[in-house]
């Protein structure tokens, strides 16, 4: 092997031009490390952005970690680019960059396009590709149906260490292919339309659950390699699911492999500490500003999308990008120039990010985890949105999870937590999560949430998923939610499912298969969850019975259903403003039997000629205790033609 670098390259002038005006949007086709032939002679290609370095080398387990062996050679045009072929290298070898700096410190630095990382304090980088002979066409021609704003998504949210572990070593991780054989028939049998993983971009340290991200493009080695994550993804497509990626472009970890002072310099974070510096994640803040930067950050999000065949990106933290003073106190920050806080650099990458990623695949969805009450996260940039597809709905969670952690006798003094959002619903359009953050740091798993003994704990969550399921927006619910988990999540552990040998957990799992069956057949319940055609009160104020009454509709007129909740531990008749001509079926009793209920009927007793809620007929109907009910309408008399036509003349 040769111990010298050889000039080579891969970008062009105009690469260089657009990297420098942040409108290189796949610079992981350039940077990093690359398989080339130079003359007929196989190698490696290396790229690395250091504009403030002296001197930048390629050390690694070919060179005995000597940063004098291979120096990369300082592009001319000033782009602050190194790079060189060094012959004889191959998929496979470890390495990482050393970076004298000005100052006199010598850093060692993993590539931060680099496609694999090392799964060891040692950190290196792997000379790796992303080729991969994909078998998803299918899913991939038809997925803009799947992923559209008409379309149900049911969204399930796993943690990919800890969903799952080996029995006989719970230490042990299951790999990317091992997991795929047991979550692929998992998440089709429970019936959810995509998955959204949390962060499998490298991180270094566990506890942070992966969004304390090193190797931007590199799938964690944790679980095997990136042809490995391919074969879950497509797996999960051959079956149907669509899969989300959470990517978090708001921060990154001061690891002393990672981007933090880079080059000597602050490169990707922002130098002011009071728009650099994360005071609750003592992490560091991307320099939105910064051209370069940008391009990084663009390309990575398409790379994601392009290499990886992703539907669709969550996009983590919103909130601490958008605003200048996000968790911090008067003095730690500095108003923009129109004199408040947002962040107007952040603003305009979010808006460009959300405008190329649209552009090249506009068949998936970007989704902001966002608690701020910014306005038009999800309305089009040209009409002064962001650009979003999506947006959490923090609000409704965190008002869900407080009326239902009441005893029920006191519910009817917090009724109108569960009417509220409905206030807003149609401000944006949003997706209703229960997710991890839920379930952790002491805020318990949500069935000990529930108030009551075991029987009512169960009850009511299946009245609050009937609720959630019926609600106008999409779903996302956290991995242990789905039969019961009584643990808070740990991510150090697998989740508790020796808790299906217990036939209420097992029956609370089954609901929400049923649920989510109910989910993506019924059209009344997805077709119109943007707009005010697709949802309609019936009863929204009787407090003194905690009881709720709601419509969801579809396109066709005989798209609709009926939401009842009873959310109270009594059983009675109850009487419901009905149209005229109109016949109603139970299709889901949160209390049947087989769910863990008490098994009482939700029957419809009669129906009445007689006006209620508006409505010019009524019905009479059992309601179970704490039970959630869906009814379809089966019939209704619509107006002959000769009717109308009598009616007009009149």
């Amino acid at each position: 092997m040769s111990h010298q670098v050889e000039p080579f390259t891969l970008f062009t002038d105009f690469d260089i031009h657009l990297f420098r005006e942040g409108k290189h949007f796949n610079l992981y086709e350039k940077m990093g490390s690359h398989k080339v032939q130079k003359e007929g002679r196989s190698g490696v290609y290396f790229s690395v952005w250091a504009p403030n370095a002296k001197e930048v080398s390629v050390i690694g387990n070919f060179n005995g970690w000597d940063s004098q062996a291979h120096q990369l050679l300082w592009r001319w045009d000033d782009s602050g680019i190194w790079e060189g072929f060094i012959e004889g290298l191959d998929w496979g070898d470890i390495y990482k960059y050393g970076i004298k700096t000005y100052s006199g410190h010598y850093l060692e630095k993993g590539d931060p396009y680099a496609l694999q990382w090392e799964n060891s304090t040692n950190a290196g980088s792997i000379v790796n590709t992303t080729y991969y002979e994909w078998d998803d066409k299918n899913w991939m021609a038809n997925r803009y149906q799947k992923n559209s704003l008409d379309a149900p998504m049911s969204v399930y949210e796993v943690h990919l260490a800890s969903w799952m572990r080996g029995v006989d070593d719970p230490n042990k991780f299951f790999t990317y292919r091992e997991i795929a054989d047991r979550l692929v028939p998992y998440v089709k049998e429970m019936n959810f339309t995509h998955v959204e993983f949390m962060p499998v971009m490298e991180y270094p340290y566990d506890p942070s659950w992966g969004y304390q991200i090193t190797g931007f493009f590199a799938a964690s080695s944790r679980f095997g390699g990136p042809q490995d994550l391919m074969y879950l993804i497509e797996e999960l497509h051959k079956n149907d699911i669509g899969v989300i990626l959470d990517w978090v472009p708001s921060h990154f970890p001061g690891d002393a492999n990672g981007l933090h002072f880079f080059d000597g310099s602050f490169l990707y974070e922002h130098e002011d500490p009071r728009k650099g510096f994360h005071p609750d994640w003592k992490s560091h803040i991307f320099n939105y500003g910064r051209n370069e930067v940008k391009s990084f950050l663009i390309s990575n999000a398409c790379f994601w999308l392009d290499r990886y065949h992703a539907d669709g990106l969550r996009v983590d933290a919103v909130r601490s990008m958008l605003e200048l003073d996000y968790s911090r106190a008067d003095g730690e920050w500095e108003p923009n120039i129109y004199g408040d806080n947002r962040n107007l650099e952040a603003i305009d990458f979010i808006k460009e990010m959300n405008t190329i990623v649209y552009r090249e695949f506009p068949d998936i969805q970007t989704i902001a985890e966002d608690s701020s009450d910014f306005p038009k996260v999800t309305k089009p940039i040209y009409d002064g949105g962001l650009g979003f597809g999506m947006k959490w709905m923090m609000g409704w969670m965190h008002d869900t999870l407080k009326y239902f952690k009441e005893d029920p006798i006191a519910r009817k003094y917090h009724h109108h937590k569960l009417t509220f959002s409905t206030m807003y619903m149609l401000n944006e359009n949003f997706m209703l999560p229960l997710s991890h953050d839920e379930v952790v740091h002491g805020k318990s798993s949500l069935i000990f949430k529930m108030p009551g003994d075991e029987w009512q704990k169960h009850a009511n969550l299946r009245a609050m998923y009937t609720y959630m399921y019926a609600h106008p927006g999409n779903k996302l619910l956290f991995m242990g939610g789905e039969f019961g988990q009584t643990h808070e999540w740990n991510f150090s552990q697998s989740l508790d499912w020796h808790l299906l040998q217990y036939p209420i957990h097992k029956g609370l799992q089954d609901f929400v298969k049923k649920l989510n069956l109910i989910f993506k057949e019924e059209k009344a319940l997805f077709e119109n969850n943007f707009n005010h055609y697709g949802f309609e009160w019936i009863e929204a104020n009787d407090e003194d019975n905690s009881i709720y009454v709601f419509l969801r509709k579809g396109k066709s007129e005989e798209d609709v259903l009926m939401t009842v909740l009873n959310l109270t531990p009594r059983t009675f008749d109850y009487k419901i403003g009905i149209e005229e001509g109109t016949k109603w079926k139970v299709i889901l009793n949160s209390d049947a039997e087989k769910f863990g209920g008490s098994g009482i009927e939700a029957e419809i007793k009669w129906y009445e000629e007689t006006g209620w809620n508006n409505k010019s007929n009524s019905m009479i109907i059992t309601l179970p205790p704490l039970s959630g009910l869906i009814l379809k309408q089966t019939e209704k008399k619509l107006l002959k033609k000769t009717d109308v036509e009598k009616f007009e003349k009149k």
